[in-house]
């Protein structure tokens, strides 16, 4: 009895959730074309291509904004996964002094709200002189997801484990062919997954960006926030369509690049 009201309430649930993501986008794109749309009419007066032209008419800057933010977002989450598989590592295989305050350490950013911790790291980058740098505003948005990159991938590791690899040790393999060949195929699912979410985490940052890029630095969410905020609704749209557009393309991208890589490395097994 339980597993058949488990059954029919699965396709329910997730007809709800697609309901809550799909109706504020279809929303939102209806928006891009439209000047008028008052309540409590369902539907808009005043329909116009003014919002869609004029971003149009700005199409290289557009770009360049596109182009600064995939760039930085990606270093951002290269960089997490980097570190945070080497981070994992340690507090799964290895004993050290300190362990546990390293630990808590990884998800000290959680706990500091983002003004205190934006205007805490723009003081140090001042005198590091890194402020109003791109460097600078990568490392700031590192220290923000690091956390959910150490996290996902420190779950991943001790799922793993570490036998294969050592078996793979035994039959002459060296340290690193061990972890390239054995380990790192079998974390590819949850490399994958902490590569989208240090990504997102580095694109949609504006605060961030804002106080530590000094706005010599100039990303997607610095353009499009002031639209959120300053009441043009039809370019806001626009800009937030390309954001979720540009996303989507990206997370593609990485499972597509994670999937070939699973296959040339023989890790075929977990597709």
């Amino acid at each position: 009895m339980r597993k058949k009201k488990t059954y029919r309430m699965g396709p329910l649930i997730l007809f709800l959730v697609s309901t809550v993501i799909l109706v504020p986008a279809a929303i939102m794109l209806i928006w891009i074309f439209t000047e008028r749309w008052a309540w409590p009419d369902l539907s808009p007066q005043v329909f116009s291509l003014r919002a869609l032209k004029e971003i149009l008419g700005r199409k290289e800057e557009t770009a360049r904004l596109f182009v600064s933010s995939i760039l930085i977002s990606t270093a951002v989450a290269l960089l997490s996964v980097t570190i945070g598989i080497m981070t994992s590592r340690a507090l799964v295989f290895y004993r050290f002094f300190g362990k546990k305050i390293m630990s808590f350490f990884t998800v000290l950013p959680f706990m500091v709200p983002a003004t205190v911790f934006a205007m805490g790291i723009q003081i140090t980058f001042i005198r590091m002189g890194l402020n109003n740098t791109v460097t600078g505003v990568i490392l700031a948005h590192l220290i923000c997801s690091l956390p959910y990159a150490v996290r996902l991938l420190q779950d991943g590791t001790e799922a793993v484990g570490q036998k294969l690899e050592e078996q793979a040790r035994v039959l002459g393999a060296g340290p690193g062919k061990a972890f390239f060949r054995v380990t790192l195929p079998m974390l590819a699912p949850v490399v994958l997954s902490a590569a989208s979410m240090s990504y997102i985490v580095s694109f949609s940052q504006y605060f961030l960006t804002l106080l530590i890029g000094g706005g010599n630095v100039r990303t997607f969410t610095i353009v499009m926030v002031p639209y959120l905020s300053g009441g043009d609704r039809n370019i806001a749209c626009i800009y937030s369509a390309f954001f979720l557009g540009v996303t989507l393309i990206v997370f593609w991208v990485f499972e597509l690049l994670a999937g070939r890589w699973i296959r040339n490395t023989g890790g075929d097994y977990y597709t």
